[in-house]
């Protein structure tokens, strides 16, 4: 699941140093912006000091994007004896597309509007006045942008059989008034008819809200990642 992940939330630039791919977006996201160690690169301690290199000449942490493909096996043990933290345990979830799924007054873009952004980055932005390369991520794929009443947004990302569920996001004054749930709804209506059969979400593992929300539309755990990243303290 993390190749869809990665598809879904695509880095402006990638560098590929013999199976590991180095992808940078100027620092937004933890994504867009670590190393996803798709193969074994031969000789790791060489690889991982190319890895540092690359993201130090940028300004950037070392961030590694660590699920149960990362090769080579056992690569999460050796960054943690180098000292890097593991960060931000979360779950990837999934779900069969049943519906059926009303629209119930959601509208559906296929490009987010500057009122989409606002909301989305009044929620989720904590990269100081980097929206415009959080756009080009978001738009990096095809994907379609949902809104409801202004105060609720998300967006939905057709990729073969799959639906990915990114960026949901409720203004803090319309929590707990089932907008999230119809922007969910609408999202996995639209992916459906987009040919989706099954939908998959990523949340942060200690967000028991959003999980919560996921389980009663019926995801269920599928995967598991994290980050690992340098603790320069150590070094």
């Amino acid at each position: 699941m993390g190749e869809l992940v990665a598809e879904a939330w695509p880095a402006p630039s990638a560098q590929d140093i013999g199976g590991w791919l180095l992808r940078h977006a100027g620092g937004v996201t933890k994504r867009a912006n670590s190393v996803l160690p798709l193969d074994d690169p031969g000789d790791v301690h060489r690889a991982i000091e190319r890895a540092e290199g690359f993201y130090t000449a940028l300004g950037l942490p070392t961030v590694f994007s660590m699920d149960a493909q990362a090769r080579p096996a056992g690569l999460d043990g050796v960054l943690e004896g180098r000292g890097y933290d593991l960060v931000d345990p979360t779950l990837a979830m999934a779900t069969e597309l049943s519906g059926p799924y009303e629209r119930d007054g959601v509208d559906i873009a296929d490009a987010p509007s500057i009122e989409w952004l606002d909301l989305w980055w009044s929620v989720d932005g904590r990269y100081d006045h980097q929206l415009p390369m959080a756009e080009k991520i978001l738009t990096g794929v095809s994907a379609g942008y949902a809104c409801a009443d202004g105060l609720a947004v998300g967006r939905g990302v057709p990729q073969g059989e799959w639906l990915g569920i990114y960026a949901m996001a409720v203004a803090p004054e319309a929590r707990r008034r089932g907008l999230g749930w119809r922007v969910l709804r609408a999202l996995l209506g639209w992916g459906s008819e987009q040919g989706c059969e099954r939908a998959y979400l990523v949340v942060v593992e200690r967000n028991a809200p959003a999980r919560a929300l996921y389980e009663a539309e019926g995801f269920v755990r599928a995967a598991a990642y994290h980050y690992r990243v340098r603790n320069v303290t150590t070094r």
